[in-house]
Protein backbone atom coordinates (compact mmCIF):
# COMPACT_ATOMS: atom_id res chain seq x y z
CA UNK A 1 0.00 0.00 0.00
CA UNK A 2 2.67 2.47 1.18
CA UNK A 3 4.50 1.44 -2.14
CA UNK A 4 1.75 2.31 -4.21
CA UNK A 5 1.15 5.52 -2.40
CA UNK A 6 4.81 6.46 -3.28
CA UNK A 7 3.77 5.40 -7.81
CA UNK A 8 0.98 7.65 -7.35
CA UNK A 9 3.16 10.49 -6.39
CA UNK A 10 5.63 9.89 -8.55
CA UNK A 11 3.29 9.31 -11.63
CA UNK A 12 1.52 12.95 -10.45
CA UNK A 13 4.36 14.62 -10.21
CA UNK A 14 5.98 13.58 -13.74
CA UNK A 15 2.72 14.19 -15.20
CA UNK A 16 2.30 17.30 -14.13
CA UNK A 17 5.79 18.58 -14.47
CA UNK A 18 5.04 17.32 -18.66
CA UNK A 19 2.46 19.52 -18.65
CA UNK A 20 3.94 22.39 -17.26
CA UNK A 21 7.04 21.70 -20.20
CA UNK A 22 4.48 21.53 -22.82
CA UNK A 23 2.38 24.71 -21.67
CA UNK A 24 5.41 26.94 -21.68
CA UNK A 25 6.66 25.83 -25.20
CA UNK A 26 5.36 29.20 -26.89
CA UNK A 27 2.59 28.05 -29.92
CA UNK A 28 3.90 28.55 -33.46
CA UNK A 29 2.39 31.64 -35.58
CA UNK A 30 -0.78 30.41 -36.78
CA UNK A 31 -1.13 30.77 -40.64
CA UNK A 32 -3.00 33.93 -41.56
CA UNK A 33 -5.83 33.71 -43.97
CA UNK A 34 -7.21 36.04 -46.69
CA UNK A 35 -4.01 38.61 -46.33
CA UNK A 36 -4.53 40.07 -49.80
CA UNK A 37 -2.78 43.71 -49.10
CA UNK A 38 -0.39 42.50 -45.92
CA UNK A 39 2.38 40.92 -46.83
CA UNK A 40 2.04 36.87 -46.44
CA UNK A 41 5.15 36.28 -44.03
CA UNK A 42 4.16 39.23 -41.48
CA UNK A 43 4.37 38.16 -37.72
CA UNK A 44 1.50 37.99 -35.60
CA UNK A 45 3.14 40.95 -33.41
CA UNK A 46 3.80 43.05 -36.57
CA UNK A 47 0.30 42.06 -37.85
CA UNK A 48 -1.05 42.99 -33.92
CA UNK A 49 0.73 46.24 -34.27
CA UNK A 50 -0.87 47.36 -37.78
CA UNK A 51 -4.46 46.10 -36.74
CA UNK A 52 -3.79 48.46 -33.56
CA UNK A 53 -2.73 51.50 -35.41
CA UNK A 54 -5.80 51.23 -37.72
CA UNK A 55 -8.28 51.43 -35.20
CA UNK A 56 -6.65 53.75 -33.14
CA UNK A 57 -6.87 56.01 -36.66
CA UNK A 58 -10.63 55.90 -36.94
CA UNK A 59 -11.04 55.23 -33.31
CA UNK A 60 -12.92 51.87 -33.93
CA UNK A 61 -12.58 48.31 -32.59
CA UNK A 62 -12.20 44.94 -34.43
CA UNK A 63 -15.70 44.75 -35.27
CA UNK A 64 -15.56 47.27 -37.88
CA UNK A 65 -13.92 45.30 -40.09
CA UNK A 66 -14.40 41.65 -39.15
CA UNK A 67 -17.23 39.87 -38.55
CA UNK A 68 -18.17 37.71 -36.21
CA UNK A 69 -18.03 33.78 -36.43
CA UNK A 70 -20.93 31.69 -37.66
CA UNK A 71 -20.19 29.05 -34.32
CA UNK A 72 -19.35 31.71 -31.98
CA UNK A 73 -20.78 35.32 -32.45
CA UNK A 74 -18.32 36.80 -29.45
CA UNK A 75 -15.49 36.14 -31.07
CA UNK A 76 -14.21 37.36 -34.41
CA UNK A 77 -13.80 35.48 -38.08
CA UNK A 78 -10.68 37.69 -39.22
CA UNK A 79 -10.31 35.41 -42.28
CA UNK A 80 -14.30 36.55 -43.52
CA UNK A 81 -14.96 38.97 -45.85
CA UNK A 82 -18.27 39.52 -44.95
CA UNK A 83 -18.16 43.21 -43.85
CA UNK A 84 -17.76 45.21 -46.80
CA UNK A 85 -15.61 47.98 -44.42
CA UNK A 86 -13.05 45.08 -44.62
CA UNK A 87 -12.10 45.49 -48.58
CA UNK A 88 -12.78 49.00 -48.09
CA UNK A 89 -9.75 48.89 -45.86
CA UNK A 90 -7.60 47.65 -47.89
CA UNK A 91 -8.61 49.72 -50.62
CA UNK A 92 -7.73 52.77 -48.44
CA UNK A 93 -4.25 51.10 -47.50
CA UNK A 94 -3.61 51.00 -51.35
CA UNK A 95 -4.32 54.49 -51.67
CA UNK A 96 -1.95 55.85 -48.86
CA UNK A 97 0.58 53.55 -50.06
CA UNK A 98 0.57 55.19 -53.86
CA UNK A 99 -0.56 58.61 -52.56
CA UNK A 100 2.85 57.97 -50.42
CA UNK A 101 5.25 56.48 -53.07
CA UNK A 102 4.22 59.33 -55.93
CA UNK A 103 4.54 62.42 -53.69
CA UNK A 104 6.31 61.48 -51.02
CA UNK A 105 8.70 58.93 -53.09
CA UNK A 106 8.28 57.04 -49.78
CA UNK A 107 9.42 53.50 -49.46
CA UNK A 108 8.25 50.72 -46.79
CA UNK A 109 10.76 50.91 -43.86
CA UNK A 110 12.44 53.86 -45.21
CA UNK A 111 13.11 56.54 -42.53
CA UNK A 112 11.20 60.15 -43.65
CA UNK A 113 13.61 62.95 -42.89
CA UNK A 114 11.59 66.06 -44.43
CA UNK A 115 8.14 64.94 -44.19
CA UNK A 116 6.35 61.86 -42.83
CA UNK A 117 4.20 59.47 -44.90
CA UNK A 118 0.39 60.09 -45.18
CA UNK A 119 -1.65 57.38 -43.12
CA UNK A 120 -4.78 56.58 -42.16
CA UNK A 121 -4.81 59.30 -39.29
CA UNK A 122 -3.89 61.75 -41.30
CA UNK A 123 -7.56 61.81 -42.56
CA UNK A 124 -9.53 59.95 -40.27
CA UNK A 125 -8.10 61.60 -37.01
CA UNK A 126 -9.69 59.09 -35.05
CA UNK A 127 -13.09 59.14 -37.02
CA UNK A 128 -14.42 56.26 -38.44
CA UNK A 129 -16.08 57.82 -41.43
CA UNK A 130 -13.75 61.50 -42.29
CA UNK A 131 -16.76 63.21 -43.89
CA UNK A 132 -18.71 63.16 -40.81
CA UNK A 133 -17.23 65.67 -38.37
Amino acid sequence: MHMNKKLTIVIFLFAFVALGIAGSVPPQDQPKRNLKVLPKNISHEELDATMDQWKEALGVKCNFCHAPRKDDPKKMDFASDEKPEKQIARNMYKMTGKINKKFFKYKPGQTQDALPPISCKTCHNGKPHPENK
